[in-house]
C-alpha cells in the first residue's frame, strides 16, 4: 500500500504528466456528458420503456462501445465507430491504391493528408449510418410517424456528434495521456461495467440463480480469462540478431546480440474492430428495408449468442489477424534494415533468406494467436450458455475485455515512461510494462 501511495505521489509530482492526466479526465468527462444528451424530439423515458429496457444481441454490444449513448438516442449515439470504419477503409486503400501507398511512405506529411481524408470519409460514413440508425433504433419506438425534417435534423446532429467525439479523441492524444480514440471506447465500456456486475449479482442471489457461490466462481473464472488475455496481448517470440564486430583502434564496436520481439498477436484488437464494423452492416441495411428475407438475415447475424454469428465472427477475426499483421509487419524491410546495420540472424543468410525466415516465424505464431484471439472474442456466447447474464457476459471475454486490457496496458506503459524519464521507479518493482499495438493503430 505504501508503494502504491508513493507511486501516485510520483505521478502527480511530474507537472507535465499531472496536466496530461487531468486534461484526459476532463475530455472524457465531456464525452460522458454528451452521451446523456438526447436528440431533440425524442422522449428518452418513453424510448426506454418502449424498447423494454436493455438491448440484446449486436445492438447491445454496440451500445456498450458507445457507453449507453446508442440505446439512449443521444447526440453521441454513433460514437467513434464511424471514424474506426473510415480508418479501416483507408487502411484497405493503402494496400490496393498506389496513391495511398505513396502517402504512407511520405512520413509525417503523408500521415497528415491521410488523417484529413479519414476525417472527410468519417462524415460520409456517419451520414450513411445515421438514417439507418434512426429508422431501426428510434423510429419504431416513437409511437407514431416521424417527419422528414426529424430525419434530416437528427442525421446532422449525429454527424456533428461523431465529429466532435473524433476531435475529443485527437485532443486526448495530443494533450492527454494514451491514445484518445482507444480511451474513448474504453471509457464507454467501463461505464457499463457496474450495471452489468449489479445485474449478474442480482440474478445469482435470486431464488433460482444458484446463490453467492456461483457468482464468486464466475468472478474467479473472469480473473483467469483476464490473465489469459494479458498473456495474449503481451506474448512475444524473440528472434536473436547478431551484429558484426568492428575494431577501431583499441576499441571494439558492435558484436552484441539483440532480439527482435515478434508479438503473437501483432494486430492487437484491430481484427475484432474490423470484424465488428462489418457485422454492423446488417443493422444498417435493415434500416432501409422491410423485406422479410433481410429481416431474417439481420436476426441471424445480430444474435451474439447464436452459432452462425459466432462462426462467421470467429473466422473473420482469424482472417483479419493475418491481414492486419501483413499490413504492419514487413519482413523485407526488417531484413533490409538489419543488413544495412550489419546485423544477421545466426544461421540465416542476410537479405532474402532472412525475410523468408521472419515471414515463416510470423506465420507460425500468428495462427495460434489468431485462433486464441477468436476464442476470447466469442467467450460471451459461451458464457451465456452457462446462464450468465447477457450484460455481464460481454465483459466475461470478447471485444470488451480485450479492449480494456489492451488500452490499460498502453496507458500504464506511457505513464511508466514518464516516471522512468524523471528517474522515478516504474509502476512495477520487477520488470517493466510492455506496450502493445494500439487499438486504433490505423490512426495513431
Amino acid at each position: 500500500m505504501r508503494n502504491l501511495i508513493n507511486t501516485i505521489k510520483n505521478i502527480f509530482a511530474i507537472e507535465d504528466l499531472r496536466v496530461r492526466i487531468i486534461s484526459t479526465i476532463g475530455f472524457l468527462a465531456v464525452y460522458r456528458l454528451g452521451s446523456y444528451i438526447v436528440l431533440p424530439g425524442v422522449d428518452a423515458a418513453h424510448l426506454a420503456a418502449a424498447r423494454g429496457g436493455g438491448d440484446t444481441g449486436l445492438v447491445g454490444l454496440i451500445n456498450i462501445f458507445a457507453g449507453g449513448a446508442f440505446g439512449r438516442a443521444a447526440i453521441f449515439g454513433l460514437g467513434i465507430m464511424p471514424y474506426i470504419s473510415a480508418s479501416i477503409v483507408i487502411q484497405l486503400l493503402g494496400i490496393a491504391v498506389p496513391y495511398f501507398q505513396k502517402l504512407q511512405k511520405e512520413g509525417p506529411s503523408g500521415q497528415k493528408k491521410i488523417e484529413r481524408i479519414t476525417r472527410v470519409l468519417t462524415v460520409f460514413v456517419t451520414a450513411f449510418q445515421a438514417p439507418g440508425y434512426i429508422a431501426s433504433q428510434i423510429a419504431p419506438y416513437m409511437g407514431g410517424p416521424i417527419t422528414a425534417f426529424f430525419y434530416v435534423r437528427s442525421t446532422l446532429i449525429l454527424v456533428a456528434g461523431t465529429i466532435f467525439v473524433m476531435w475529443l479523441g485527437e485532443k486526448i492524444t495530443d494533450k492527454g495521456i494514451g491514445n484518445g480514440i482507444s480511451l474513448i471506447i474504453m471509457i464507454g465500456i467501463i461505464a457499463r461495467l457496474p450495471f452489468a456486475i449489479a445485474a449478474e449479482f442480482g440474478s445469482r442471489i435470486s431464488a433460482t440463480g444458484g446463490g453467492l457461490i456461483v457468482f464468486l466462481i464466475e468472478l474467479v473464472v473472469l480473473v483467469l480469462v483476464v490473465m489469459a488475455t494479458i498473456l495474449l496481448v503481451q506474448g512475444t517470440r524473440r528472434i536473436p540478431v547478431q551484429f558484426a564486430k568492428r575494431i577501431v583502434g583499441n576499441r571494439q564496436y558492435g558484436g552484441a546480440r539483440q532480439f527482435i520481439p515478434l508479438k503473437v498477436n501483432a494486430a492487437g484488437v484491430m481484427p475484432i474492430i474490423f470484424a465488428q464494423a462489418i457485422m454492423f452492416l446488417p443493422l444498417t441495411l435493415a434500416g432501409f428495408s422491410n423485406s422479410a428475407a433481410i429481416t431474417g438475415f439481420v436476426g441471424t447475424f445480430s444474435d451474439i449468442g447464436g452459432f452462425w454469428y459466432n462462426l462467421v465472427f470467429g473466422l473473420m477475426i482469424v482472417a483479419f489477424t493475418y491481414f492486419y499483421t501483413a499490413v504492419i509487419i514487413n519482413p523485407n524491410q526488417m531484413a533490409e534494415d538489419m543488413k544495412r546495420n550489419g546485423g544477421y540472424v545466426p544461421g540465416i543468410k542476410p537479405g532474402k533468406k532472412t525475410a523468408e525466415y521472419i515471414d515463416l516465424v510470423m506465420s507460425r505464431i500468428t495462427l495460434p494467436g489468431s485462433i486464441f484471439l477468436a476464442f476470447i472474442a466469442i467467450m460471451p456466447a459461451i458464457a451465456m450458455k452457462f446462464n450468465v447474464d447477457s450484460q455481464f457476459s460481454r465483459f466475461y471475454g470478447g471485444t470488451s475485455l480485450l479492449i480494456l486490457v489492451g488500452v490499460m496496458i498502453d496507458t500504464l506503459q506511457q505513464i511508466e515512461s514518464y516516471l522512468l524519464m524523471r528517474h522515478y521507479d516504474g509502476l512495477m518493482k520487477t520488470g517493466r510494462i510492455k506496450g502493445r499495438t494500439s487499438l486504433s493503430g490505423v490512426t495513431a
